[in-house]
């Protein structure tokens, strides 16, 4: 993945998806450019078309804070966008990465989601795999190929089209959702695994990655169509675990009365039911053979 100059590459993605008419530009016909030109994002944002085409080409990395804001106007930037642009624009400091390392799940905030039986719970990871759930998160998520992935599933599933209703919203906030929890961080090895595998895959996971939509996972009301239980229409909030930074717990509610809480409760039975049912030994006969 090209680490050379990811503000420039950002820039040069956003300014592609903007349509001149969303700026109060009159698109003309004889445009040969997919959305602006650079020189219409150096007038929009205030700067020389120069200094602006510098800035894409990487000879210029480090534009004020007063800069990447008009940027950020020119360019309809939404606030996690821009707070991403600005981190582009002022790096941390580099420090050396770390050994690779298994993400681990605090065993207090695991005994905390088993203390939900009736609330779907997971941990997401850094590249959102699911590091841990509680039953009913895990029941919520099971039977796929990719249950334990979720970006693999969105994209990879077979029944990934059927089991979110609203897939196409759900794969475009997936990809920003993953950009997001990355952060700047574009040569961690298993981003690097993910994006590698899903472009080959998922010709729309690399059209959507091309975009650099970024976007935190926060809240939102998302529907299901589970294998069990039928329709779910479920609200989630992602709160980051401060403890284990990079990784978030999502947990799931359905609105009181609903049929969806309803459908959530029975998929609860289901899953207690899995879990406590005991493993009946084999009977034997008087031969001394199974039954």
């Amino acid at each position: 993945m090209d680490s050379e100059n990811p503000l420039g590459r950002f820039l040069r993605a956003r300014r592609e998806l903007v349509r001149p008419e969303d700026v109060g530009i009159l698109p003309g016909a004889r445009r040969r450019v997919a959305g602006l030109r650079r020189e219409e994002v150096a007038l929009l944002a205030g700067v020389s078309t120069d200094y602006y085409v510098r800035l894409e080409q990487g000879r210029e990395r480090h534009p004020s804070a007063q800069v990447v804001d008009a940027l950020a106007r020119a360019l309809v930037l939404e606030e996690d966008a821009v707070a991403h642009l600005h981190r582009l624009a002022r790096p941390a400091p580099g420090r050396r990465r770390p050994a690779a390392r298994r993400e681990r799940v605090s065993p207090t905030l695991l005994r905390m989601m088993e203390g939900w039986p009736r609330t779907p719970a997971v941990v997401l990871g850094r590249c959102l795999t699911v590091l841990a759930h509680n039953t009913l998160g895990g029941a919520l998520f099971d039977g796929h190929t990719h249950s334990r992935d979720l970006v693999r599933l969105v994209f990879l599933d077979p029944d990934a089209r059927e089991f979110y209703p609203d897939w196409e919203r759900v794969a475009a906030n997936t990809v920003a959702g993953l950009r997001a929890a990355v952060g700047l961080d574009e040569e961690d090895p298993e981003l690097i695994a993910v994006v590698g595998e899903l472009s080959l895959k998922s010709e729309t996971f690399r059209r959507l990655w091309a975009r650099h939509d970024i976007r935190q996972k926060t809240h939102e009301t998302k529907r299901f169509r589970h294998r069990l239980v039928g329709e779910l229409t479920l609200d989630y909030e992602a709160l980051t675990v401060n403890s284990a930074p990079g990784q978030q717990l999502v947990v799931y509610q359905a609105e009181p009365g609903s049929p969806s809480e309803q459908a959530l409760s029975l998929l609860g039975s289901l899953a207690a039911e899995a879990v406590e049912a005991p493993h009946e030994p084999a009977r034997t006969t008087k031969k001394g053979t199974s039954t």
